[in-house]
C-alpha cells in the first residue's frame, strides 16, 4: 500500500484525501494540542507528532512514498500578510522550509504542498523552489477552484506537485459538476433568529433585501467580511470560502442565522462521521483551515493515475 505523511495536519483534511484516495497515512504532525487530539480522534491509527516542525527530528518519521504538507497560508494573503501589517507574517511564511528539510531527509516519490495561490509570489518562493530543485524535485504549480473538482464551496488554492522525475508533473484534472450550497444546508436546525429586530445593522437590512429581489426567500450570505458585497449568494450554487471564523448566514423568509459547524464542514466536503470539538468556534476555526477533502483527493488520485 502506498503511504504518506501529513504535515501540518489540522482537522485532518489532507489526510482524509489520502483515505479516500486508498493510501494509508502513517504519521501526521501540528504544533496545536487541540489540533493533533481531534486529527488523532479521526485517524486513531496514524503517529501523531505534537511539535514544531522547524524542530522535527526526521529520522523519527516512517518511510513513506507522498508526502502532505499545507503550511501556514496567512502570512501569503493579502488580508493577513505583509501589505496588511500582521507583524507574524515572516514566521508564518517560514513554515514552507519544514517541507524542504522533511523532503532532504526522506526524499518520497511525490509531494503535494496545498497554499494559496499567493505562496508563488513569495519573495523567498525562487530560493524555496531552487532548495527543492536541488534535492532533485520538479515543481508543477495548479491553481484550482475547489468547487470544480467537486467541493460545494467556491475555494480558489494552489496544490503544488513535487516529483522526483526529468520533467514538472501537469495533472490532467477532470471538472465536476459544481454541487450547491443546498446539498449542505439543513433549515430545520440551527439558532434561528428574527430578520428585523433592534439592532440589526443596516448593511446586513440591505443584503437581505437585495438577495430576495435576486434569489427569492431562501439564500445565503455575508454576514461578516465583505463576501459576496451587497448581495448575497443562490443556494443552487456552491458557496463563497469558508474562512476560519463565521462568515456565511442562511436567510429563510423573515428569519437568518450563521451556518453551523456542521454545514461548516459538510460544505469542506469532511464525511458526516467526521469527529470535531464540541466548541463550534473551535470547529470553523479548525475547518477553515484544512484542505477540503475531496479536492485533495482528486490531486492524489490524478497523481496516482499519472505516475
Amino acid at each position: 500500500m502506498i503511504t504518506a505523511v501529513d504535515l501540518f495536519a489540522g482537522l485532518g483534511g489532507f489526510s482524509e484525501a489520502a483515505k479516500i484516495a486508498g493510501i494509508k497515512v502513517v504519521w501526521a504532525a501540528n504544533h496545536w494540542p487541540t489540533a493533533v487530539e481531534w486529527h488523532a480522534a479521526n485517524h486513531p491509527h496514524a503517529i501523531h507528532a505534537c511539535q514544531d516542525l522547524h524542530q522535527a527530528n526526521w529520522s523519527t518519521v516512517p518511510a513513506h512514498d507522498l508526502l502532505l504538507a499545507a503550511p501556514c497560508c496567512q502570512g501569503h494573503t493579502k488580508a493577513r500578510g505583509k501589505g496588511a501589517g500582521n507583524p507574524q507574517h515572516d514566521a508564518s511564511r517560514s513554515t514552507a522550509w519544514a517541507v524542504v528539510s522533511a523532503i532532504e531527509y526522506h526524499r518520497p516519490e511525490v509531494a503535494i504542498v496545498e497554499n494559496v495561490p499567493e505562496f508563488l509570489n513569495w519573495s523567498l518562493y525562487p530560493a524555496w523552489s531552487q532548495a527543492m530543485h536541488a534535492l532533485g524535485y520538479q515543481l508543477a504549480p495548479h491553481i484550482v477552484d475547489c468547487a470544480d473538482l467537486g467541493v460545494p464551496q467556491n475555494r480558489v488554492r494552489l496544490f503544488l506537485v513535487c516529483t522526483r522525475s526529468r520533467a514538472p508533473l501537469y495533472l490532467q484534472l477532470q471538472q465536476r459538476q459544481h454541487v450547491p450550497a443546498s446539498s449542505f444546508i439543513n433549515f430545520d436546525s440551527g439558532r434561528w433568529s428574527q430578520i428585523d429586530k433592534p439592532g440589526r445593522a443596516a448593511s446586513t437590512l440591505i443584503r437581505v433585501k437585495n438577495g430576495r429581489e435576486s434569489f427569492g426567500e431562501r439564500f445565503i450570505m455575508p454576514y461578516y467580511g465583505s463576501g459576496s458585497g451587497l448581495t448575497g449568494r443562490d443556494l443552487n450554487r456552491p458557496i463563497g470560502t469558508i474562512t476560519t471564523r463565521d462568515r456565511w448566514a442562511v436567510v429563510d423568509g423573515d428569519r437568518m442565522r450563521m451556518i453551523d459547524a456542521d454545514e461548516v464542514l459538510r460544505a469542506m466536503s469532511f464525511p458526516e462521521d467526521t469527529r470535531r470539538p464540541a466548541s463550534s468556534r473551535l470547529t470553523v476555526h479548525m475547518a477553515g483551515n484544512a484542505v477540503p477533502p475531496v479536492a485533495g483527493s482528486e490531486i492524489i488520485l490524478a497523481v496516482k493515475a499519472a505516475a
